[in-house]
């Protein structure tokens, strides 16, 4: 309907990672919605100027940003340029494989700083005009495995469960100052991150999906567009899980 459509009309959102998989999906339904889009990525490579004029091209306003999210000077640096944010959806992230004896300290190092130490710099960016503004909403992507933990992907998987430790701390934090902390757990969802997996793996991983699908994208996207909306006001330090099933 126009009022769904309409629901983040005169809202700012950044989204962190936004210029491909689940991060392009959560900046076109925003835009969808009426948000000022903030299109993010890391390296020179990522289409931030692409996805921001997409957008455009679709009546939404959308404006782009670059920093390594693992670099808090640039951090501070750009989003101290932006002005008020009052949605953040935190969704830039790497993934690093490798079984517990053969993980390097600096690959370990290196998840931790962009999947972790990373989303909390760009919170603490923001916050100080979120609590001026008595408002505002955070949305960390963690991941499935950030709670069942998965062989094979020790780092990535630590480096996750941290991102819920973030989330509830935040959320006790700022709950006072009107702003809601929750977290987003995918499944398997069909994006760059998945389509190596060999087919063996898939049919393992659809076997232990109730839903007996991937899931896509979108299915993340309207998780956190529902978090950060005024429906999820009363809601906040939660964990909530689009993950078709996989882990109950």
């Amino acid at each position: 309907s126009a009022l769904m459509s309409a629901d983040f009309t005169g809202k700012t959102v950044l989204i962190t990672g936004s210029t491909r998989g689940i991060g392009l999906a959560v900046a076109e339904l925003f835009s969808e919605r009426g948000a000022r889009v903030v299109v993010h990525g890391s390296g020179a490579s990522s289409d931030v100027e692409g996805v921001c004029a997409r957008l455009a091209s679709l009546g939404a306003e959308a404006l782009g940003v670059r920093f390594d999210t693992a670099n808090t000077a640039e951090i501070d640096a750009v989003l101290a340029a932006l002005g008020k944010v009052d949605v953040f959806i935190s969704n830039a992230g790497m993934a690093k494989d490798g079984l517990a004896l053969r993980i390097k300290d600096e690959d370990f190092d290196r998840l931790m700083a962009v999947n972790v130490r990373g989303a909390m710099a760009v919170a603490r960016a923001l916050l100080p005009a979120m609590v001026r503004a008595k408002g505002g909403r955070m949305v960390f992507l963690s991941s499935v495995v950030g709670e069942t933990g998965n062989a094979g992907q020790v780092a990535y998987a630590t480096s996750k469960a941290a991102v819920l430790g973030l989330t509830k701390s935040l959320a006790r934090e700022y709950a006072s100052r009107g702003i809601t902390v929750n977290a987003v757990a995918p499944g398997l969802i069909a994006t760059d991150m998945t389509k190596n997996l060999t087919e063996a793996m898939r049919s393992t991983a659809m076997a232990n999906i109730p839903l007996g699908r991937m899931g896509t994208p979108r299915d993340v996207a309207e998780a956190c567009a529902f978090l950060a909306s005024d429906a999820a006001s009363y809601i906040t330090g939660q964990v909530l899980r689009v993950n078709g099933g996989l882990y109950i």
